[in-house]
Order: structure tokens, then sequence, then C-alpha cells
């Protein structure tokens, strides 16, 4: 009988690597402290769009002062599609000729600390020739507006994903739905702000750039290029990361700047962001208009689906995901977990005098997933149907899958139906309905009850990037495993830990093959000088990934060590397996403390022809180009004060999917985390803008963001359908969370007004918006 491997796949293992978190012993770049650093702050504009006549220096800025033209010969951001009708254009690392959003960066200031920065910025005067400028959707696509970028209009790329017959379907349809519904403009708010440390290593002979980055490898190749330094001269390390969430995994201008100014300077600088340059410069996020039509028979059965996704990307492309991501995956996964044979999609990406678009938690999904969801409760609503009996019906079938849908993604496995019918049940429908009869109408507190079903698409494959066109292929991962001589695992990998507890849960994997203790496993990551190249974290991608990869290289280190133990046991390697700490056949065991020895330190003691040293390094790549869908369905129940507006969640569930799970309680806090980001989505967070292109949420008192009293615990119920494609059947999870709240809880407040003549369909649902539609619709009764 094998010996129990405890900590393995599966396991709840506590996370590693809280214990120095908790005690306050983790390292940030803030944190890091190098000798003679001097701290800097941007001078960004307060316009929105203007040409640069001059810029007037203070007396003594000499040296600690620097615009575009100081930083020497560095080429300019352009973050393109290879996609035909794309349309770039250049992001400067300082803006020198025209400033196109307020925040942009113009000129680097140099102090002892922060503060001295701050005051010499100050003191520089820009001479603007303001423009007028081009702020909302409607704006950008008027053809009299202000051409931003010298193209024809403001439209940067429109897609047109689809297929099937959408006229048949309209024909045969017994009701069709239309609705336009609009999610607005968010920042991330990473706990820790962005960051850069830069300096030339002098003994080294090489750039060093510390940032808090996900993806140090990638940064440092198109960095290395940017600013003509070779890549063996350039060393990329991220510290400690206080949560990315997307606004991290893009190249920042902040980054080219700063990195080309340390090249020239004989000691280190460092900035880090403060809240309101996060809040006015930081990449947003969403800022989606979407106009949806369903076809469905008299049932509700969805025959054929419409669409048409228009995005505001801000004023530049965000390399390397480029300007046209987020209304390419809105209408390319419109039509998400059900069974829809007819789809016409178009996504429309316009630029605006707003801050860059860049990816947040769900990327385009959160949208996709608010509007269609939407729909399917205004179908069901139509026809007469509970709304989670009529996703049931509409749904892929099991005995479907693998399911290549009309846009051409491939559902691995999996059973959607099931997540709605466990969740239906966890909410238990029965007894909220009969809460509501009782309640509702009797006072101004309703209660309205909600659901939303997803698909999330992760760990994207090679054919995957190439089909979305993009210039850089992340469609792999990379891990180096290794024993030490005292008998303990390093593992080094290229993805980036920032929160997701993937220390423990590449630990736990490493334990799977190798009979290892978790607790023992040190896991390295965040530095190019350590790890083997790969493309960091992000997309639900880290550990279908990089657990691929770590699992793979354990395999193939595990079968080394079993051919050294079996010498020393005298077996064959086949009769020899790896557990606790130990090579066990039968009834001998010897200690991985014996095999490292040998392996390390007495050569002697191997078998013939065996080399010493124990290490692997392995790539993973998933079988399906398209990666692998996690899915789940979300139900909420809320209570809305018809008086004040307010919201209250007075209960959520969630039934969920993500294939084999490396540690349920890790997978448990990340669903927890994003439906904490997706209440914020759908309640509270919003970017608005001036007519003048001024962002009018600079900080906390404006820009809101839910805290613990907003936020309840989440149930969570698990399936569990491994994918035929990845190591382990693991499907990634990290933006499943955030992805269905603002759909589900935008359901159940309309679940609740509905009797009033009220319907909402943007984000987010303010008390305002909420008073305001119920006046309208009172008005509305009256006439």
């Amino acid at each position: 009988m094998e010996a129990p491997r405890p900590g393995c796949i599966g396991d709840r293992v506590l996370r590693n690597e809280d214990a120095r978190f908790l005690a306050g012993h983790g390292e940030y770049l803030a944190d890091l402290d190098i000798p003679g650093t001097r701290e800097i702050a941007f001078l960004r504009s307060p316009v929105a769009h203007a040409r640069i006549r001059s810029i007037d220096m203070p007396p003594g800025a000499e040296g600690r002062v620097f615009l575009l033209k100081d930083l020497g010969d560095i080429h300019p951001v352009r973050a393109v599609l290879t996609t035909p009708g794309f349309r770039g254009s250049d992001y400067p690392a300082l803006a020198a000729d025209t400033v196109r959003f307020v925040g942009e960066p113009i000129a680097i200031c140099l102090g002892a600390t922060r503060a001295a920065a701050e005051d010499l910025a100050q003191e520089i005067v820009v001479d603007f020739d303001e423009l007028p400028p081009v702020v909302e959707i409607e704006q950008a696509l008027d053809p009299a507006s202000p051409s931003l970028h010298g193209w024809p209009d403001n439209i940067c790329f429109v897609s047109t994903p689809g297929g099937g017959e959408v006229d048949a379907a309209a024909k045969a349809a017994a009701v069709t739905v239309t609705r336009e519904f609009r999610m607005a403009r968010q920042c991330v708010v990473s706990l820790e702000g962005r960051g850069v440390l830069a300096y030339w290593d002098r003994r080294l002979q090489e750039l060093v750039v510390y940032s808090s980055t996900q993806q140090p490898h990638v940064i440092r190749t198109v960095l290395a290029k940017l600013i003509g330094v070779p890549e063996h001269q350039l060393r990329v390390v991220a510290p400690d990361v206080g949560g990315g969430f997307g606004v991290k995994n893009n190249l920042q201008q902040e980054e080219v700047a700063i990195a080309a100014l340390a090249r020239r300077l004989k000691f280190p600088i460092r900035w880090v962001e403060d809240r309101r340059e996060h809040l006015i410069a930081s990449p947003q996020a969403r800022e989606h208009r979407v106009r949806l039509t369903a076809h469905a028979d008299a049932r509700g059965k969805i025959l054929g689906l419409e669409a048409e996704a228009v995005v505001n990307a801000g004023a530049y492309s965000i390399w390397p995901w480029s300007a046209a991501m987020e209304a390419n995956m809105v209408a390319g996964i419109l039509t998400g977990p059900y069974a829809i044979d007819a789809y016409k999609g178009r996504g429309v990406t316009v630029v605006s005098n707003k801050a860059p678009l860049g990816p947040y938690r769900g990327v385009g999904r959160p949208s996709a997933c608010f509007t269609l969801e939407r729909l399917v409760d205004e179908i069901a609503a139509k026809v007469g149907r509970e709304p989670h009996e009529l996703r049931i019906d509409n749904m892929v079938r099991p005995e479907q899958m693998p399911y290549r849908t009309v846009t051409g993604k491939l559902f691995d496995s999996g059973d959607y139906a099931e997540s709605v019918r466990q969740v239906a049940a966890m909410i238990d429908v029965p007894a909220v309905r009969a809460r509501q009869a009782r309640q509702n109408g009797t006072g101004p507190r309703r209660i309205g009850l909600g659901f939303a079903s997803y698909t999330e698409q992760t760990a994207h494959g090679t054919d995957e990037w190439i089909a979305r066109g993009l210039t850089e292929v992340f469609g792999y991962e990379t891990a180096t495993v290794r024993f030490t001589p005292d008998g303990k695992l390093i593992i080094e990998a290229a993805i980036q830990n920032h929160g997701q507890g993937l220390e423990t849960t590449l630990a736990q994997v490493a334990a799977q093959e190798l009979g290892v203790d978790p607790a023992d496993v040190v896991v390295r990551h965040g530095d190019t000088a350590v790890s083997p190249y790969g493309m960091g974290t992000f997309a639900s991608r880290s550990m279908v990934m990089a657990g691929g990869a770590v699992g793979r290289a354990s395999r193939q280190l595990g079968e080394k060590v079993k051919r050294i133990a079996a010498h020393l046991l005298q077996v064959k390697p086949a009769d020899v397996t790896l557990a606790n700490n130990c090579a066990v056949a039968g009834a001998r065991s010897v200690p991985l403390k014996s095999v490292t020895d040998a392996a390390f330190l007495h050569p002697e003691n191997l078998p013939a022809g065996e080399d010493p040293c124990l290490d692997e390094t392995t790539t993973f790549q998933p079988l399906s180009g398209t990666g692998a869908f996690a899915y789940a369905t979300h139900a909420v129940v809320v209570e809305v004060d018809t008086g004040t507006g307010l919201v209250e969640i007075l209960d959520y569930a969630v039934a969920h999917d993500c294939g084999t799970m490396v540690n349920p309680m890790i997978v448990e806090g990340q669903v927890q985390g994003g439906v904490a980001q997706g209440i914020g989505n759908a309640l509270l967070e919003e970017s608005p803008y001036d007519s003048g292109g001024q962002p009018l949420a600079s900080t906390f008192a404006d820009y809101l963001v839910p805290g613990a009293p907003e936020v309840p615990t989440v149930r969570i119920a698990h399936l569990e359908t491994p994918s035929p494609f990845t190591a382990y059947g693991i499907k990634g999870m990290g933006e499943g969370g955030a992805i269905a709240a603002p759909a589900a809880i935008l359901n159940a407040v309309n679940d609740a007004l509905r009797p009033l003549g009220v319907e909402l369909n943007e984000t987010p649902i303010t008390p305002k918006r909420i008073l305001t539609a119920l006046h309208d619709a009172r008005t509305e009764r009256a006439r």
C-alpha cells in the first residue's frame, strides 16, 4: 500500500507565504532600502488635450528635472495587433509635443524625498495650447470630432465575430428582446500602487529594474528593445507585489522613463504611485456600451443573438494587449455558456482623451456576462418563466463536451446546468419567492433574487493568442525544480505571486510528484536573474501553466530520484515510490536526504552512468489552443430600500467548477475576493469625467470601493470536472468571482423593482440612479 502523502493536490494546506506577511515581513517596492536612492515625482498634465508650447524650469533644475529629450535615444511604445485594420499610435514615455489625457507624464522630478520632488514639480511652468477634447463614446464616434492620432476618425479597430443564420433565427423567433447596457469606467485600486526603482549595477554592468509587476521576464524583453540595453544586461525584479488584478500586467510608461534615466545616472531612483496618481493616471478599466438583441422561441430557447459592443479605450494602446482587447473579448464571448448556434457580433474600439484602458480582473467577461445575463432575465420575464430554469434549458449539455462555440472557443468539460441547479438549491428559490410575496409591497424595502452564469476562459494556449493578433504569444510557461544537498526542494518559476497563494499551490504540485512536505519547499519567482524565462501571472493561467510545468519537471526529476534510491535500496526503480520525504520500496525506505547526499556530495554512491546533481527545467502548454474553461453560477438575494435607493446584499451563493482543485481553501478565497470586486463594479465604483476631460474621482471621497459591511460571506459549492486538456485536470479560476457578480446583483435589483416598472441596465446602480428610475417610473404611470 502506498504511504499517505499529505499536502498534495486537493488538500487544504495553509499558505506558506502567510507567515511572513502576517508578521509584517513582506518586502514591497517602497520597503527597499538601497543607499543613495532619490525619489521621483512626475509632472503630469493637468489638461486632457493640448499641444505643449514650452516648458519653463525653475532655477537650479539642471540634473533634477528630466524631459523626454534627456532620456537618450528611446523608442515610443507601439502596441498593435497583427490583424488587418488595426490602427496603431505611438505612446511616448514622456509627453513632448502633445498631451492626450489628464495625468499623462511630462517630466521626471528628483528629490531626496517624495515631498521635495513634488515641490520641484510644482515650480515647473508648462504653456499649453489647449485643444478640443474627445471624452465620451458618442463624441469618439462622431465624424465631426477632432482626430486624436491623425486617423480618419477615432475608431481604433472593429471586429466582427460570429456565425450561423441569424436572419433565419430572427424570422423563426416568437420573442425578440433588445436592450442597451452601459458599464462604467473603473479604476483597479490594488492595495499597493504601481512603482519602479532602478539603478545601474557597476559591478555586474547591468541595469537593475525593480517593478511592482505581474510579468518580469516580458517586461525585461520589451524594455531592452525600447531603451537599447541588451537583455543580458537588464535584470527585472518584482519584489512582493501588493495586488495586481491586471493593472500591473502592462508595460508602464513610468517603467520605460525610469529605466532609461537610471542608466544615465550614478544613483538609484524610485517612484511609488500615490493614490491620486492611481485614480487619474493608472490604466483604467471597463467603460462599455453594448446593444444586444436575442431571438427566442415561445419557451425562451435562444435561437440567435446580435450584439454591438463599443468600448472607450482612452488615449493610447497599452502594450502588449492593445486598445482593442476589451471590445474584441466582449464581442467574442457574448454567447456565454449557452448553446447558441447563430450569432452576429461587432466589437468597436474608440480612443478618447481619458486614461488608457488596460486589463482588470475578468477583462471583457464581466461586461459580456452582465449584458447577456440581464437579457436572459428579460427573456424569462417575457415568456413567464423562472430565470434559473430558462438558463438550464439554454445551456451547453455535458454530453456535448468538448463543445465548439459559434465564435470558435472550445469548451472542454463540465455540467453547466448542474451549477444552476446547485446554486438554486443553496439560495432556496421557493423560500425567497415566498418572502418576496410576504414583504414586497408592504413598505419601502423590497426583496429581489438574481442569477448569473458564465464561462471563464483560462490559460489561453498559443492558438488563442495568434487568433487575437497579439505580437507576443503567451502560450507556455517554464519552471525549474531542483533539490539542494540537504534534501530540500527549490522551485524557480516565472509567474508572479501577488496574493493567489502560488508559493503554496506550486509546492503542493511538487509534493504530489516527489513526496516532499510543501512547508519545506521554497518557491522563487519574480527575478529574471533567477527563474527561467516565462510569461507571468494573468488570464487565470498560473496554476494551469506553471503548475503543469512544475508537475512535469517534478515527474522527470522524480524518475532520477527513484533510480538513485533504487540503487541505494538494491531494488528496481519501478518498485520505488516517493512519500513523506522518503523513497519507499515495500517495507524498506531511504530518506530523500540520503538520495540528495549521493547526488551532490558522493557520486561514488550513484548508479553506473548516472550524472550527479538533481535539477530539471521544462515547459508546459495546454493541449487545447483556446485553453481550459472554468464556469460557475452566482445567485444573490438583495433588499432594495425604495426610500433611500440603498441596496443590501442578504445572501450570496456560488456553485463553481475550476476542474481539479489544488487547494480548495485558496480557491474559495479567490472566489470571495472576486465577488468583493464585482460588488464594487455593481454598486459603487465609477470614474466619471467632465466635458473637458477632467477626472471627477481623484480621492476615495469620490471613488467608492466596497468595505467589510458591503461584502457578505459567500457560500460556495464546488463542482470538480477535470479538464482533459491540462495537467491534473486543473482549470484557472482567478477572475471568476468578479465576472458574474455585477450581472447577478443587477438581476436581483431589477427583480425587486420590476413590479414598480423599473429596469436598470447601467453600472454602478447607485442610490441616485435607483431613485431617479423610481421617480421616472412613477411619472410614467401618472400619465
